[in-house]
């Protein structure tokens, strides 16, 4: 079975733990989420997710230093929602974080709720990076309801190399909308866990897309796979890419000419544009087809935009590569060259696996328990239950809960015991990425410490390879914050 949706079969691991900078500008943002019609990808007509009546979204900004309001009224009608900030560690602002079920109830229709990011103990927002923030309720941000959001930095150690920045989004597009979606495919019609194949793949929420650039300039695409499912390689023709963040982690150049970037995943990167303006280049996104069960034969996997040089000038078909050979971001070193965490006080083994239940359908599980969302949200019962907290079955039997100390060092080893890649995010935290093994090499054995990194990858959503291993390592600092899908 092929990788499994971020956000439609539920795989959770709830980890919970118990245990001033110079003044900013207050950003405040008025979101009311409405229904809007669209049709992106020019095929089909669907009833969208936007914001104030607009879609594609607006982008959420800010400096480093600054605080950013949110305030979410929900005039859907018929669906409640929620908004998670993807990336942002939300360190003393838990409730804040937007996921439904871990900290907080959904936003019912007709009803508003405050999001506040740098609010706690004086502290502005410290991240800065490549973010993105989307509905956390019911897999729905799929039907539209997410948008880029940017924390600049005036310190960033590549301020000085680029003249202009460009966000650029990936993502699919369904022309079904995700409940009927859903309910077919965790069903008992569906036994195998066949993902639905999207209709489409979009940039920036559109297709054929022009950027236009200038002769000799450089510049700073921060590129976020906003997907529910498709992982897309990515390239230029005629221009190489310069990697220099991925996930709010800053890293040391790395250049490449071809990028693979899971769901939910980010990449910053440079490039510069050639010297003279004879000729348009065309970049493309073309979605993984190895993670569909069917391709359909009406699907075209690819999308593709032009760095616009002339405009007079043709926009020509970019060539098909004949294989995928993309960068590996194990390979990237973060410029703050934090060590290896090499004292582990927690370790935790988790098995994936997709299996059928007693009602014939095809769930995905962790350590053969597959995520329900419990009555109350796992944040509230840490905060309500007094010396309890420290239990984990008081968060329920299918919520995979571990209870970790404050400050302590946590391994955890995934073991993927499914042919298909597969994604994981982590609230609250980067990850250390120290080992990750080829595809079939089976369950962890330990012999991946003696080959890990000094200084290793760090970022939130890493991809482990099919019938693989992946050891993942991060600091407990950030109280009663950490959810693993």
């Amino acid at each position: 079975m092929a990788l499994s949706l971020l956000h439609f079969p539920v795989l959770f691991l709830s980890l919970l733990f118990f245990g001033v900078t110079t003044q900013g500008a207050t950003v405040t943002y008025d979101f009311n989420i409405t229904w809007v019609l669209t049709n992106p990808d020019g095929a089909f007509e669907k009833p969208t997710i936007g914001i104030n009546n607009q879609w594609p979204l607006p982008h959420i900004t800010a400096n480093v230093g600054d605080r950013v309001v949110v305030i979410v009224n929900n005039q859907l009608g018929n669906q409640s929602t929620s908004l998670h900030f993807h990336g942002l560690y939300q360190n003393g602002t838990t409730e804040m974080d937007g996921t439904v079920g871990a900290s907080q109830c959904a936003i019912p229709p007709e009803d508003q709720h405050r999001f506040l990011h740098g609010y706690t103990n004086g502290a502005q927002i410290k991240q800065p990076g490549t973010y993105w923030y989307h509905s956390h309720n019911n897999g729905q941000y799929p039907d539209g309801l997410r948008g880029a959001l940017i924390i600049h930095d005036p310190e960033s150690p590549y301020k000085d190399q680029y003249d202009e920045e460009i966000v650029l989004t990936l993502s699919d597009w369904y022309h079904d909308q995700m409940p009927p979606l859903i309910a077919n495919f965790i069903r008992y019609s569906n036994p195998t866990g066949a993902e639905p194949v999207p209709d489409a793949a979009l940039m920036n929420d559109t297709q054929n897309l022009k950027v236009a650039v200038q002769p000799g300039k450089t510049y700073l695409f921060r590129m976020i796979n906003m997907a529910a499912f498709a992982a897309q390689y990515f390239w230029f023709e005629g221009h190489s890419m310069r990697i220099v963040e991925v996930d709010g982690i800053y890293t040391e150049p790395a250049e490449t000419d071809l990028l693979y970037i899971t769901a939910a995943q980010r990449y910053s990167f440079l490039v510069t544009a050639k010297n003279d303006t004879r000729s348009n280049f065309a970049f493309v996104g073309s979605m993984d087809q190895d993670l569909f069960d069917t391709v359909p034969k009406t699907l075209n996997p690819n999308v593709t935009g032009w760095l616009l040089y002339d405009e007079l000038k043709p926009f020509p078909s970019p060539a098909p590569l004949e294989s995928f050979d993309p960068f590996d971001d194990f390979s990237l070193v973060p410029t703050d060259k934090m060590e290896l965490l090499d004292h582990v006080d927690h370790s935790i083994d988790v098995t994936v696996k997709m299996d059928v239940l007693g009602d014939g359908a095809n769930y995905a599980f962790f350590n053969d328990v597959t995520y329900v969302l419990p009555k109350v949200p796992t944040l509230y019962t840490a905060l309500s239950t007094g010396v309890s907290a420290t239990n984990s079955e008081v968060y329920g039997s299918n919520t995979n809960a571990f209870v970790l100390r404050k400050d302590e060092t946590v391994q955890i080893i995934l073991n993927n015991d499914d042919p298909g890649k597969h994604p994981f995010h982590l609230h609250g935290h980067a990850f250390q990425v120290v080992y990750r093994s080829e595809e079939e090499a089976g369950v962890y054995n330990g012999t991946g410490s003696l080959e890990m990194p000094k200084v290793p990858m760090r970022r939130d959503v890493v991809l482990v390879r099919p019938n693989g291993n992946i050891v993942l390592r991060f600091k407990a600092d950030n109280p009663d914050k950490s959810r693993l899908e």
